[in-house]
């Protein structure tokens, strides 16, 4: 005679059935996500709001120190890389379920509602009014910020370097003029003569000089663009 084994999942099923019926849990599990859904619209609505709110009641100690930061730091990493740090209302992309949940984490642990959401991206991310990683935060107060997410992939390596022209007028300018002279070097000995001089290659730098920084002005102002230390924090896409 063969003794059949014990099936757990049929012994916690006649526990449960025992205890509720199958439509009081259906009943249960229904209002269980409606809650949850009507959380989520509640976030949705707070991460669209583009009112300017600079303070979340948070419980300091509850709070990770390697996830605050100051806004002097979130301008420094923004103009080096050419970032926007702008109201969550502004960005175009749709923010992962991930992040939702963790602002409902921090909501139910700190017993808050947050709002005043920034997210630190480039501005190809943003819906920004005419004139490829980003950062959910949340504002702590006094200018600090919580990094409450982040997802995405990481930026080009060479981003920084990339965009240290557009930092300021001084990088810029700096840039203009070692392109000029890189040019200037290229131009064949002799063209302008049997050897070219100290006093003409310094004339040519001149002029290469003038017509790059002529050429750049010229398209950055067709184009509406301003120095990243400029831009930081404008809601403008032509800037």
């Amino acid at each position: 005679m063969k003794i059949n084994g014990t099936h757990i999942p049929d012994q916690i099923l006649k526990v449960r059935n025992k205890r509720v019926s199958e439509a009081q849990i259906l009943e249960e599990v229904q209002r269980i996500f409606q809650q949850e859904e009507q959380k989520d619209l509640l976030i949705a609505k707070a991460l669209s709001d583009k009112e300017d709110i600079n303070w979340n009641s948070f419980n300091i100690d509850k709070l990770k120190s390697n996830k605050i930061y100051h806004l002097a730091d979130i301008e420094k990493i923004c103009i080096d890389y050419r970032l926007r740090f702008l109201p969550s209302a502004y960005f175009k992309a749709a923010l992962p379920y991930e992040a939702i949940c963790k602002i409902k984490n921090l909501e139910k642990k700190h017993d808050t509602k947050l709002e005043g959401f920034k997210i630190m991206a480039p501005a190809k991310l943003f819906k920004l009014e005419n004139a490829d990683d980003p950062l959910l935060f949340a504002p702590i107060g006094n200018d600090y910020y919580y990094l409450i997410h982040s997802w995405g992939s990481d930026l080009q390596p060479f981003r920084k370097l990339l965009m240290w022209p557009f930092k300021e007028l001084e990088n810029f300018m700096l840039f203009v003029l070692l392109i000029s002279f890189l040019l200037t070097l290229m131009i064949p000995n002799g063209m302008f003569g049997p050897e070219m001089n100290t006093s003409e290659f310094l004339m040519i730098f001149l002029f290469m000089f003038k017509w790059v920084a002529g050429m750049a002005l010229f398209f950055g102002f067709k184009k509406g663009k301003n120095f990243s230390s400029a831009i930081w924090r404008s809601k403008f896409y032509n800037a």
